[in-house]
């Protein structure tokens, strides 16, 4: 296996099929003929949210079918959690980690170790997914520093794939349109193709496929050496850079055995997919893996607060303090106020059952997007599971064939979609720099006539996307037959833990290590009596 094979060449620029006259740009007929994110003059403003809707200064109603950024799983305006931050900024909103612990953020460390396999006890703060990359990156390297193998500083993550905006998660990220402006500035990870079987990067067909994605994981340890390999880093479903490819059921179990034959961690990042919002706690766990880190953020907190964590083995954090504690940490790393919010918002998915309900109405959200894939031809791939989905537009349901990258599809669909009263999360499939998709994935608390609401707003918008596509949304396409692998049907048999059902799972504690990591002392409970802790 070349080098060449794992790392196809990417274009010297992503923008390189654009006019640079700035001509053409959006589709032919839009009245928006040039799209960017973030233009300012195209955006409303908020002025408050309640449930799953969101409201503009001028009263307009917006259903949140994205939860913002995949974030916002308990909707807006939730009461509990403003009582719970009011309570806490009546005790303390910060303290530093390295000279107080703080009530919140020992509960919430020992609560997200219940959630976890029981192999996975040890939590550490940060304040976002990004952060929560970069602190699972040094973590992984510091251990086998700390073990004298020192040699162990690469790391494999896949592509397409999106890990974060920090230069470490970065250099792990595969999405080219981001990679390429900071090339010099990042490290040339290694990666391999993603488990995107509705645009197969090795052009192959599950399940005749062997899953050659999985095993390329192999090919590329032996290209660059075991012993010099620290991990591997995968989402367990895609997020905005594949749009929720749900992986082959085999190609997590045959990662996990690769990377305990070659001694690799194995570090998920859950930012996106944790928290319930696939219909196991983490999302991971619709499959039968440990991972040695994961990393878990936007959910976490639902977007009241910024936080994030990485749950970890315990013997990484042994080895890690012996050497003398972890060489990174953030100021307001396991914030009192932060913990607070957090705990309070995971106690809420536990106590509104809302992992079921997310498995549940997951797969009702998947059935009436796919009733939307019968009905518009633009249409080429529903995907997906639980309460995260997304849909993938293109020109040729037959050949799979993407629009052309300067008529920004999925921008315009999300446009479109706002008019209409509904947001969803326009992204790119292919590298970044083409293959439109948009997620769908409303609040944990949304109900079947929230999701009706949501298919109707949908499907108006579509219908004026459809208008101006009308070139390739001929009946004709409506016969192709449909080649969508549907991944959305989850097993019932996962462990308790997994449907955040802590009914029969030992309470946890001392799992909160945020400021043993960074002081490389032990944890001293509030329960130990004087004379009990270390010795002078």
């Amino acid at each position: 296996m070349s080098i060449d094979r794992i790392n196809p060449p990417l274009p010297s620029h992503p923008d390189e099929s654009l006019p640079l006259d700035g001509s053409q740009v959006g589709i032919p007929g839009s009245p928006r003929p040039v799209l960017f994110y973030q233009r300012q003059d195209s955006l409303p403003v908020v002025s408050h949210g309640r449930g799953i809707y969101l409201y503009d200064i001028h009263g307009k109603e917006y259903l949140d079918g994205c939860s913002g950024a995949v974030v916002a799983n308990l909707g807006h305006g939730n009461e509990r959690i403003a009582r719970a931050a009011a309570a806490q900024l009546e005790k303390v909103a910060f303290t530093y980690r390295t000279q107080f612990e703080n009530r919140p953020a020992d509960e919430l460390a020992e609560l997200l170790v219940q959630l976890s396999p029981p192999e996975l006890n040890r939590v550490f703060f940060v304040n976002s997914g990004s952060e929560g990359v970069e602190s699972a990156i040094k973590l992984a390297r510091q251990y086998w520093w700390s073990i004298g193998k020192q040699g162990k500083s690469v790391f494999l993550s896949r592509r397409p794939s999106y890990h974060g905006a920090t230069l470490g998660s970065l250099a792990a990220t595969g999405y080219s349109s981001l990679n390429i402006p900071f090339i010099p500035l990042t490290v040339a990870w290694p990666k391999i193709s993603a488990p995107y079987c509705y645009h197969c990067p090795l052009n192959k067909q599950y399940p005749e496929c062997n899953i050659d994605c999985a095993h390329e994981l192999e090919w590329a340890i032996q290209s660059y050496g075991a012993d010099n390999i620290a991990a591997f880093i995968a989402e367990p479903i895609g997020g905005a850079s594949t749009g929720a490819a749900v992986p082959p059921d085999e190609y997590f179990p045959i990662v996990e055995k690769i990377c305990r034959d070659y001694e690799i961690l194995l570090i998920i990042d859950d930012v996106m997919t944790g928290c319930g919002r696939t219909g196991t706690f983490y999302g991971y766990e619709h499959w039968d893996i440990t991972p040695d880190i994961v990393v878990t953020a936007k959910g976490l907190s639902a977007g009241y607060t910024p936080i994030g964590a990485i749950i970890c083995r315990t013997e990484l954090i042994d080895e890690v303090l012996r050497s003398g504690g972890f060489m990174h940490g953030h100021t307001f790393a396991g914030n009192p106020l932060s913990c607070a919010i957090a705990l309070e918002a995971i106690r809420i998915v536990i106590d509104e059952q809302l992992v079921e309900n997310s498995r549940v109405l997951g797969t009702y959200l998947h059935e009436r997007l796919h009733e939307l894939k019968d009905r518009h031809v633009v249409i080429g791939d529903v995907r997906g599971r639980g309460l995260f989905a997304a849909i993938e537009f293109v020109a040729d349901r037959a050949a799979r064939r993407v629009f052309p990258a300067d008529w920004f599809v999925a921008l315009e669909a999300a446009e479109l979609a706002r008019e209409h009263g509904l947001l969803v999360y326009p992204r790119r499939s292919l590298f970044g720099h083409s293959g439109d998709h948009v997620l769908i994935a409303p609040p944990l608390t949304i109900d079947k006539a929230g999701i009706d609401e949501l298919i109707t707003r949908l499907d108006r918008a579509l219908a004026a996307l459809s208008n101006l596509l009308i070139e390739y949304t001929e009946t004709r396409a409506a016969k192709i037959e449909d080649s969508t692998v549907k991944r959305f049907e989850q097993d019932e048999d996962v462990a308790d833990y997994a449907r955040a059902d802590l009914s029969e799972v030992e309470p946890v504690e001392d799992a909160n290590v945020t400021r043993q990591m960074i002081t490389g002392q032990p944890y001293i409970s509030d329960d130990a009596e004087e004379g009990d802790g270390p010795e002078e």
